[in-house]
């Protein structure tokens, strides 16, 4: 047993929002310790197996020309993306670290009871008591309970194809969420042979069927195979691969695949976190429990980021720091009802940006809506799209025609992850449809699209 620490503020987890809250506190004077599970995850998730690593492998896919030999490209991607989270690592670190009232432990955080947790690490053991505990653990990936497929040799998570050089040569996705689509273009791009299986009837079926039907059609068009209303009932491994077997249409088949990428979500991680000792209550879904303002059921307890059951994203985690920052150092009057407009995007190339209301939820909901819609061919006053040689997608904004107030967005265009922000910002304000229209863009510019698209409204 190590000497016990008392402390001000105790993070556990290393993600966005609980580092952002970790050097702003330290940097206040408090004495602060983030624990961190392991010395590979310095940054948290976004940073490591997250967003950074996978976008930049997007990139990397995106660049490769013909003549490039896809396993050795593949593989010099992996060494160079390996390297950026390797440097980012560091860095996360080192913000920390600089800070004479921040400690940072490495070791796996137990509570004992409500303000103190042992940290483990070995045969190491260090008991640290706080005055307020953030919990900021995030998610792991979700492994369905198909026969087989937890303990073959040919399923991986994400992270696992973050880590290996080896390109597979066919790879079958499970789950056509944002992760699986993601996953497939980008190794569609590398070389490989990509079928994705999806359980729902639909992918993309939270958008309006013209919007999914636009970005479908590009993946179709890339040769990826996509397998709508497809149960795998069983995986069974082979010498050089596995075999999936699913049922479509009432109707048994097969697939033979490399390698297994399992996207089918994520769960709160709370594991080994001993909830109980602390009456930190969770969900029916196994999140930590939280009001508003992010208060678990122990008042001096709060839980961001994923482990919260909250939307799962880098920007929402940071978001959680501001409201609990205002707790602390604000008004306290912040709180997750604040949030509108919170914008999605889906890493595809071109990506698929949206925002707010489809039209079939804004019809639901009763509005007279007017619709302004185009394909990126079309929009003349678009010609960054034909500089970057990309004139695939679409553009869709959902109008209230009472308010002439944007309900919301859905871009499937180069640069649309940019867009997006714009068009969040114009709704969060009430900037009106007309007058995005009439605004002065830089030229050239994906948001000049907004005068044109926005002029044709029925």
């Amino acid at each position: 047993m190590m000497e016990p620490l008392a402390v001000d503020l105790l993070v556990i987890g290393f993600g966005k929002g609980g580092k952002t809250l970790a050097a702003t506190m330290g940097r206040r004077g408090k004495r602060v310790v983030m624990v961190e599970a392991s010395d590979q995850m310095y940054g948290g998730t976004c940073i490591n197996v997250g967003c950074v690593p996978t976008k930049a492998l997007v990139h990397r896919a995106d660049t490769r020309r013909p003549d490039d030999g896809e396993e050795a490209w593949y593989s010099q991607a992996i060494g160079a993306v390996t390297d950026l989270t390797t440097l980012l690592r560091g860095k996360n670190f080192e913000m920390l670290d600089n800070i004479d009232t921040v400690t940072v432990v490495t070791g796996k955080a137990s509570f004992v009871d409500s303000k103190t947790v042992e940290v483990s690490a070995g045969t190491d053991r260090l008991t640290i008591s706080a005055d307020t505990v953030i919990i900021n653990t995030g998610s792991v990936p979700v492994i369905p309970d198909i026969p087989g497929l937890r303990f073959s040799r040919y399923a991986a998570t994400s992270t696992d194809m973050l880590q290996t050089s080896q390109l597979p040569k066919r790879l079958a996705v499970l789950g056509g969420g944002y992760l699986g689509l993601e996953f497939a273009a980008m190794y569609r791009r590398f070389g490989s042979e990509v079928t994705v299986l999806e359980a729902q009837p639909k992918f993309i079926g939270r958008e309006d069927d013209d919007v999914a039907e636009a970005a479908l059609g590009i993946l179709r068009d890339q040769g990826i195979t996509l397998l709508a209303g497809s149960r795998v009932t069983e995986i069974r491994d082979g010498a050089s691969g596995a075999t999936i077997h699913y049922e479509q249409d009432g109707h048994a088949h097969t697939l033979e695949t490399d390698t297994i990428l399992v996207a089918t979500g994520r769960s709160p991680a709370t594991a080994g976190l001993n909830l109980d000792a602390a009456n930190i209550r969770v969900t029916d879904l196994g999140a930590v429990e939280v009001d508003e303002h992010l208060r678990t059921s122990q008042p001096h307890v709060f839980a961001i980021g994923d482990v919260n059951g909250g939307p799962q994203f880098t920007y929402i985690s940071l978001d959680d720091n501001r409201v609990v920052a205002d707790q602390f150092i604000g008004h306290g009057k912040r709180s997750t009802a604040d949030r509108l407009a919170v914008p999605h995007t889906v890493f595809i190339t071109p990506p698929l940006s949206t925002v707010g209301l489809t039209e079939t939820q804004a019809r639901e909901q009763g509005h007279r809506v007017k619709i302004a819609s185009k394909p990126i061919a079309q929009i003349a006053a678009m010609p960054r799209a034909r500089i970057m040689e990309d004139t695939r997608g679409m553009m869709k904004f959902i109008i209230d025609a009472d308010t002439d107030l944007l309900l919301g967005a859905a871009l499937l265009s180069i640069d649309s992850q940019e867009l997006i922000n714009l068009v969040a910002l114009a709704m969060r304000h009430q900037v009106t449809a007309s007058e995005l229209r009439d605004t002065i863009y830089n030229h050239p510019s994906s948001t000049e699209a907004l005068n044109e698209v926005l002029a044709n409204t029925a």
